[in-house]
């Protein structure tokens, strides 16, 4: 407010006086009420911080062990299990290990189901948010050379859309590339990991597609099949041979005795890298812990190769890193932008993915005793729940860097950091919510609710089930060696769908996606920088 010379005469300075100091006041008033506002609408966590269920079997096929009571389990579900030693688990508000009372696997089966009531683990949750997920902040912004771009505040790419061709840039600085022309499909995940997926058999109704995956530069095959859903198609894995029944019972049950296995990972550069968050049991009283140590490690190890690969191939047009965005090294948990709230692979933790490894040897037994394809006969309805909305299986180990939002905020998960499914339904952008379960320094805080959307659920579901597949068949390799009890039979019979020949051009087709890719980047990094100095981006 302004007075002229004649205004503050006549009202004379006292009067002034007492008007400055209101104002004053009522100033100060305003912007603590601003601060306290903005205060409590700050998010939780840091902003910078791929297998198919089959359906679920009969209790006709389901193994069953004597004295079992009923009991709430690890992850908040009331379940079936038998007695055992219940294992407290270590510190979750540390990143280092805390104090164990008991980290020993318990014993018995274990069947989860129902929705959630509460924390899997550490934490306590309320009902899921309602009316889809708040997009995260950012711009999105029309190309000149045709489709759009997305950019975070801090002016990063998050994702460009171009006729034929989808790039997520993550927060971490990896790169996912997604292209499809004649119904082949081409998709690159980091700077090491790929596959071409195309149409490849019809059996009752279903489409199976045969998928060429290129691992550092080394090609193997997969057969998936195809679920539609909501108006969406899905790609599960299919399983290319089962083990004969009596196997997967051996591998269910409980051991003679407990198993002391060594793994030899100590001189491996990922057990030390991750040696803070991950460890293996101690024993093993059954093959489900043993098989869980297994895929846990398996998906550790890819994201150490993985890392390493993109640090090779690193360049300011592939990466895009943001800045602050490397992984933590042991005990660094003072660190900027550091998760304060990150909950290591405690006993609780993995008795859960146990569980998950539990259900899905008893689906694979029951689908191995029918003696063809569980969907021999069987004409699939116009929509099909894919596995990765099984209402009995909610918990999934993340398989590859991944950006998810909570409350409209951004933050990463990456590969061996474990969540839960709470909703069943997704929303119209194709995601459902879940919870943090464990997470690694400078990812999602645990607890957190997050969007995930069902595709990349579904990928987590696929690389569980290979991995446990190449888990059962190292298990059937070591059976009745290094303590581990003999197993009474590993023959196995093929599916019905055959594993088809590597694709010989799929290495080509990943190579000219990502050089595709890189001009593309190239372009829309072009394009920001002339908007920027004209004032439009």
């Amino acid at each position: 407010m302004v007075f002229s010379e004649r205004s503050e005469k006549a009202l004379g300075k006292p009067v002034i006086f007492l008007l400055v100091m209101v104002l004053s006041v009522l100033g100060w008033a305003g912007d603590k009420k601003s601060s306290s506002s903005s205060s409590s609408s700050a998010p939780s966590h840091p902003a910078t911080a791929t297998p198919a269920h089959t359906a679920t079997p009969s209790a006709g096929h389901t193994p069953s062990t004597a004295g079992t009571t009923n009991r709430t389990n690890a992850t908040g579900r009331t379940g079936t299990s038998s007695t055992g030693t219940a294992a407290s688990g270590r510190s979750p508000t540390s990143n280092t290990r805390g104090a164990t009372t008991n980290r020993y696997p318990a014993t018995g089966t274990a069947h989860n189901t129902g929705h959630p009531s509460g924390s899997p683990m550490t934490h306590t949750v309320g009902e899921p948010h309602h009316g889809g997920p708040t997009p995260p902040v950012g711009r999105t912004v029309t190309l000149k050379t045709g489709g759009s771009a997305n950019f975070r505040p801090n002016g990063q790419v998050r994702s460009i859309d171009k006729p034929g061709m989808h790039i997520e840039h993550t927060m971490y600085g990896s790169r996912t590339i997604v292209s499809e022309h004649n119904n082949v499909r081409v998709v690159s995940v980091g700077a090491n990991r790929g596959y071409v997926q195309r149409p490849y058999a019809m059996r009752n109704g279903h489409t199976y597609y045969q998928r060429t995956y290129v691992v550092n530069h080394v090609a193997y095959t997969r057969v998936y099949r195809s679920y539609y859903y909501g108006g969406h198609y899905y790609y599960g894995y299919y399983h290319p041979y089962y083990y004969h029944p009596a196997f997967y019972g051996w591998a269910y049950s409980p051991w003679p005795a407990p198993v002391y296995y060594g793994w030899g990972w100590g001189a491996a550069p990922w057990y030390g890298y991750y040696g803070w968050y991950f460890a293996p049991y101690p024993y093993y009283p059954g093959a489900a812990f043993w098989l869980t140590d297994y895929v846990l490690a398996a998906n550790l190890q890819a994201a150490y190769e993985a890392q390493a690969a993109q640090a090779a191939a690193e360049s300011p047009v592939v990466a895009n890193p943001a800045p602050g965005n490397s992984y933590a090294g042991p005990g660094d948990s003072n660190i900027a932008g550091a998760n304060a709230n990150s909950v290591v692979l405690t006993p609780e933790v993995k008795q859960a993915i146990a569980e998950e490894v539990k259900a899905q040897l008893s689906a694979e037994q029951a689908a191995s005793g029918q003696g063809a394809s569980p969907s021999s006969g069987h004409v699939p309805s116009q929509n099909e729940v894919p596995p990765a909305l099984d209402p009995a299986r909610r918990t999934f180990v993340v398989a590859s860097s991944l950006d998810v939002t909570s409350e409209g905020q951004e933050c990463a998960l990456s590969a061996g950091d474990v969540i839960t499914r709470l909703t069943d339904k997704p929303d119209q952008d194709g995601k459902v919510t879940a919870s943090v379960t464990a997470s690694k320094k400078k990812d999602c805080a645990a607890g957190t609710q997050v969007a995930v959307s069902v595709d990349d659920l579904q990928e987590m579901h696929n690389h569980f089930q290979e991995q446990l597949d190449a888990g059962m068949k190292k298990l059937a390799s070591v059976q009745g060696t290094e303590g581990i009890p003999t197993a009474p039979d590993t023959g196995t019979r093929p599916g019905e769908i055959p594993l088809p020949a590597a694709d010989s051009m799929a290495a080509k087709a990943l190579d000219d996606q990502r050089t595709q890719a890189d001009q593309t980047d190239l372009e829309v990094q072009k394009e920001a920088a002339q908007a920027s100095v004209g004032g439009g981006l």
